[in-house]
């Protein structure tokens, strides 16, 4: 019997219907500007569409001449209510959103359950938007795929970028990192935080602090695994929620970056 992890956060974070979601996404998608990057990576916000969906759509619109090549998305992203040691998988064979079942890679978790840092737990899945809010505009950008959902909680940078080199894959598999940058800074402030942790990634730096960005553990092993790769960094859109939907005395910052292989 397959176990799907309901959607937990449709309505709230974004739309719950599935005309008004798809409609929703494609238009955020529509509205950013052309892009020549062939990603291999992404980083992408995950606060409600209101405030940081065209921030999001800036990078899952990089896709568009290679999504039907991408057969497999590895999703890591942090967890912000249940507290895990290591990267955990779901145990679940597909996670539900509104526009339908994304089938989770059972082949790609079995590939990583033996190391010590890969864990199982379903509630740390259960109620996590970090995750959830990038699979309507995956489900929107790519014709077919399956979902490898990491929530990752304590771990080294060398323990993300273990799991990456274990999945780094070809061109069939995208990696992304689900990642705000500061909170709840007032706007001027924010707007130097942001500007000095998009220039750590920008120099594939592992060193952000969680102060920088929710995602930072993800962050710093995905900056690991693009310096082994050689990745070249592209930052695609740098705002905040002040910029957005929301007042500037209390801002959360968003990014949006692709990374590219040479050639």
């Amino acid at each position: 019997m397959s176990t799907i992890r309901p959607a937990a956060v449709a309505g709230m974070f974004y739309p719950g219907e599935a005309n008004v979601l798809m409609h929703d996404v494609r238009a955020m998608l529509a509205a950013t500007r052309p892009s020549e990057f062939t990603p291999k990576a992404l980083i992408a916000p995950h606060a409600g569409y209101v405030y940081s969906g065209a921030i999001a759509a800036s990078a899952y619109a990089t896709l568009k001449n290679i999504a039907p090549k991408i057969c497999r998305v590895v999703l890591l992203g942090p967890t912000h209510r249940v507290a895990v040691r290591g990267l955990a998988l779901p145990g679940a064979d597909a996670f539900a959103t509104p526009l339908g079942d994304v089938q989770v890679d059972l082949a790609a978790a079995q590939a990583i359950a033996h190391l010590p840092q890969v864990t199982v737990s379903a509630p740390a899945h259960a109620q996590e938007h970090s995750l959830e809010v990038q699979l309507p505009f995956l489900q929107t950008a790519l014709p077919d795929f399956k979902l490898l959902p990491l929530a990752v909680g304590m771990a080294t940078p060398q323990e993300v970028a273990e799991v990456l080199e274990i999945l780094w894959g070809g061109n069939e598999t995208l990696i992304v990192v689900s990642s705000d940058l500061s909170h709840y800074l007032p706007y001027d402030t924010a707007r130097k935080v942001d500007a000095a942790s998009t220039q750590s990634i920008l120099a594939l730096e592992h060193t952000l602090s969680h102060e920088q960005a929710c995602g930072a553990t993800p962050i710093n092993g995905l900056m690991l695994a693009a310096r082994r790769h050689h990745l070249t960094p592209h930052l695609l859109d740098l705002r905040n929620s002040g910029d957005t939907a929301g007042p500037r005395d209390g801002v959360v910052g968003y990014a949006a970056f692709a990374f590219t292989q040479a050639e």
